[in-house]
């Protein structure tokens, strides 16, 4: 199953307040220094107090390298080099451009080959772009209300009419998907991602049945998703794959999440569905 759905995550930062409160407040939000910093941009902290408080202009390459150093990321790299009174270096190109038709086809290739084990594709505000029938497995029945495009992964996991009720250890997945969230939030700033985060965050949580049984406690080497399916609990952990170095927003925000198997019941019974 392919889906495309579209999402922006939009910036945080803006060209009017210049370059250097901007650069100040991501080396804070890292932790770092002025010395330390200066020290791996191969710069000097006079200097990088000197941009910061605008009394010098960083060159494209310093606001880059400083940008890397911070570990900052690419849509937000762009909105630096504006605020610096500099181009966009980075593109951002729509997914459904020819130009990344070999993007498209290798993340098919990728999580087709996961089969029959679930693997999708999510944007920054996990839209799904793509998936594989494991993941159509595990959405069987679910309501046509959340099955339209653009399907949100996380609605689909914590909404009460959603997975969530099929989750037999939900509270610890939903802690964890809201602190994965969290955690990107203070990474990206982005203000789409906060606005998800809180419609999620606040969805009631449905109760375990009384007829569920107890899961037993099992030494998972992860936090696992112990979810329903037909009668059984399968045992999922999750896997998040990005790519290294990108040039381009669209394929810097792409995630592809995959569901292992951690349990030899859940290998048996995923396999069983495909021979």
């Amino acid at each position: 199953m392919t889906l495309l759905a579209t999402g922006t995550t939009g910036s945080a930062a803006s060209a009017d307040r210049g370059v250097g409160p901007l650069l100040r407040a991501w080396r804070e939000r890292r932790k770092v220094s002025q010395l330390e910093l200066a020290l791996r941009a191969d710069s000097s902290a006079r200097h990088i107090s000197f941009v910061e408080t605008g009394r010098s202009r960083p060159s494209e390459e310093m606001v880059l390298r400083l940008a890397e150093h911070l570990d900052v990321p690419v849509r937000e790299r762009n909105s630096l080099l504006v605020a610096a009174g500099y181009a966009p270096r980075y593109r951002e190109t729509p997914l459904d451009d020819p130009a990344l038709d070999a993007v498209r086809a290798g993340m098919e290739r990728l999580i087709q080959g996961y089969e029959p084990y679930p693997a999708l594709v999510v944007d920054a505000t996990y839209n799904v772009l793509a998936a594989n029938r494991g993941i159509t497995m595990l959405l069987a029945d679910l309501p046509e209300s959340l099955l339209a495009p653009p399907l949100n992964a996380m609605r689909l996991t914590l909404h009460p009419e959603g997975l969530a009720p099929r989750i037999r250890n939900l509270p610890e997945w939903r802690g964890h998907l809201l602190a994965q969230m969290e955690r990107q939030i203070a990474l990206h700033r982005s203000a789409p991602l906060r606005t998800l985060y809180e419609e999620v965050a606040a969805y009631p949580v449905p109760r375990t049945t009384p007829e569920t049984e107890p899961v037993e406690a099992v030494p998972y080497f992860a936090l696992p998703m112990l979810i329903e399916h037909e009668g059984r609990t399968l045992s999922f952990i999750s896997s998040i794959s990005t790519f290294n170095t990108p040039m381009d927003v669209t394929v810097a925000e792409l995630a592809i999440e995959t569901l292992l198997p951690a349990d030899p019941a859940t290998v048996k019974y995923l396999h069983s569905l495909v021979d």
